[in-house]
């Protein structure tokens, strides 16, 4: 069972590195709005589903005010050829030792074709601009995802 980190819960500043090699930090977004969506692989139907639902709208987003940040646990060549493949305009954060993941508790036990294994579960965070939480977005609909984060910017106007 996953418990992700709750709504009003400071973001942890977890220094990692983007698609490029590029050190990132949470705490380098700090004064803006961010939509963090953790994802299990890059290539993958589903991730890119969401990963491509996220680009078509990201215009939209950007200018509700958010940034867009991605996470796997996948190594940065591998978000680099994603990035690319399908044009995202955002950065991807290569999480290999599970800190980011697990600091925001979204590691744990799923099921595929009845076989229990350990994972990343699919599971986005909204965070303010002062590093806190203020949604998480599971179950996610990796084909309507921006719908379901405008949803939640509507309730909060």
């Amino acid at each position: 069972m996953h418990t992700p980190l709750p709504p009003g819960s400071p973001v942890p500043a977890i220094q990692l590195t983007d698609q490029s090699g590029t050190a990132i930090s949470l705490a380098d977004y700090l004064g803006k709005k961010i939509v963090l969506f953790f994802y299990p692989r890059d290539n993958t139907p589903t991730c890119t589903t969401e990963a491509c639902n996220l680009r078509d709208h990201y215009q939209l987003l950007r200018d509700k005010g958010y940034e867009v940040l991605g996470v796997s646990d996948d190594g940065e060549r591998k978000h680099k050829n994603f990035v690319n493949k399908y044009q995202l305009p955002y950065r991807l954060i290569s999480d290999p030792n599970h800190k980011l993941i697990e600091a925001f508790g979204i590691w744990g036990e799923k099921m595929l074709f009845g076989r229990e294994y350990m994972g990343l579960i699919r599971t986005t965070f909204i965070i303010d601009e002062k590093g806190i939480v203020k949604h998480v977005i599971h179950p996610v609909v990796a084909k309507d995802h921006t719908a379901q984060i405008l949803a939640l910017e509507s309730k909060n106007n």
